[in-house]
């Protein structure tokens, strides 16, 4: 799926989907986390990486290297940026 830039406004209309596409990541990544970073980043592309950078002070270069799905995020920047994306994991046991 491509997606493009979009507005605050479009984003929270698009938070469904994006749901939809975090959970399918959850239920198809490998077990080292490569799909799940992949769709964070390109959940994150599109609310605007810029934006996402300032909001948690990481480097909006590091940010794409890390979320480009070759990538290995420190866990604490995925909180990050799922926070700001307003992104969350719910534990479960199934």
């Amino acid at each position: 799926m491509k997606l493009h830039k979009l507005s605050t406004s479009e984003y929270n209309k698009a938070r469904r989907e994006f749901e939809q596409m975090l959970k399918t990541a959850y239920e198809n990544d490998p077990g080292n986390g490569t799909v799940v970073c992949k769709c964070i980043g390109e959940i994150a592309r599109a609310y605007g990486m810029t934006e996402i950078a300032r909001e948690t002070g990481l480097s909006r270069v590091n940010l794409y290297r890390a979320f480009s799905g070759e990538g290995n995020p420190e866990f604490s920047t995925v909180l990050k940026v799922m926070r700001v994306l307003g992104l969350r994991t719910v534990p479960g046991i199934r």
